[in-house]
C-alpha cells in the first residue's frame, strides 16, 4: 500500500476523530464505567488492527504516487468509508448525551431504540466497521483484511459488555430489544 492510499485513508479517519473529540464534553454524566484494564485489552487490537489497515508499506516504492493501484475496488472503499463514518456520526447524533467512548452507564441513561438504533444496536460499531472494510479496500492488502478481523474482534468483545450492563440496567425492555434488533449486521449478528 502506498503512502497515497494511506493519506485518503487517514483524512476521512482524522475529520471524523476531530469531531468526536469536539463532542466529547457534551455529555451526561457518568455513573458507571468500565475499568482501565477492560478498556486497555480492547484497545490494543484496536491500535493493531488500525496500524495494520492504514499504514503505507515499508518499503521506499510505497513513497511514490502510483495510479496504477487505483481501480473501481478503492473508489468503492472510499465510498463505504465515507458511509460508514457518515452512518457512525448520525448514530453519535442520535444517541446525544447518552455517549461515552469506552463501556459506561450515565445519570439517567435512556434506551434509544430509533433512528440508526432501530437498524442495528450498536450502530457506531457498524458504522466504524464499513468504513474500516472500505479502508482495507483501498489499502488493497492482506493485512487491511487482518487488520479488520482484529478489530471486529475487540469490537465484539466490548459488545459482549455493554449487553450485559445494558440488560442489567433496562431489564425485560433491553432483553426484547435484543430480540428485535441486530447487534452489529441486521439478520447476522
Amino acid at each position: 500500500m502506498s503512502i497515497a492510499q494511506s493519506i485518503v485513508i487517514a483524512v476521512p479517519w482524522l475529520l471524523w476523530l476531530a469531531y468526536w473529540i469536539a463532542t466529547a464534553q457534551a455529555v451526561k454524566a457518568t455513573a458507571r464505567k468500565e475499568t482501565r484494564r477492560s478498556r486497555t485489552w480492547q484497545a490494543i487490537p484496536l491500535i493493531v488492527g488500525g496500524a495494520l489497515v492504514i499504514l503505507p508499506d515499508p518499503v521506499r516504492p510505497a513513497l511514490l504516487p502510483d495510479m496504477s493501484s487505483v481501480g473501481y475496488v478503492q473508489f468503492a472503499g472510499f465510498a463505504m468509508l465515507i458511509a460508514g463514518l457518515l452512518f457512525s456520526v448520525w448514530a453519535r447524533v442520535h444517541l446525544g448525551a447518552n455517549w461515552s467512548v469506552s463501556v459506561t452507564l450515565k445519570d439517567g441513561h435512556e434506551l434509544i431504540r430509533t433512528g440508526p438504533y432501530a437498524l442495528v444496536r450498536h450502530p457506531i460499531y457498524t458504522g466504524c466497521l464499513v468504513a474500516l472494510i472500505g479502508s482495507a479496500m483501498i489499502g488493497g492488502t492482506w493485512r487491511g483484511a487482518l487488520g479488520v478481523a482484529l478489530i471486529f474482534a475487540s469490537l465484539a468483545c466490548k459488545v459482549r459488555v455493554e449487553e450485559n450492563w445494558l440488560t442489567g440496567h433496562f431489564g425485560e425492555a433491553y432483553v426484547r430489544y435484543r430480540r428485535e434488533v441486530a447487534a452489529l449486521i441486521p439478520g447476522i449478528y
